[in-house]
């Protein structure tokens, strides 16, 4: 699977949260706050693991019509299983 901008620009700004969540701890902030940018941070790699999962499933869907490999059933099974893998 090729991973486009973006995924990688999600990633990023994953990136520049934690960073913030960093500060707001070097600097004392609320414990309410952190909490806030961290349970922001889980929601948006939730949303990014989700994406990438159902976008290597249409993938690997257009590629198993052209191909005898896995079933779409199969393909569909690992995909949730990939889901609740990252809960």
């Amino acid at each position: 699977m090729e991973y486009n901008d973006q995924i990688r620009n999600r990633l990023k700004r994953i990136e520049g949260q934690l960073r913030g969540v960093l500060r707001m701890i070097e600097e004392d902030k609320d414990c309410k706050d952190v909490i806030t940018q961290l349970s922001a941070s889980r929601s948006a790699i939730d949303r990014t693991i989700g994406l990438i999962v159902s976008t290597n499933l249409v993938h690997c869907m257009k590629e198993e019509k052209n191909s005898n490999g896995k079933d779409s059933e199969a393909l569909i099974k690992e995909a949730v299983e990939l889901l609740v893998k990252s809960r």
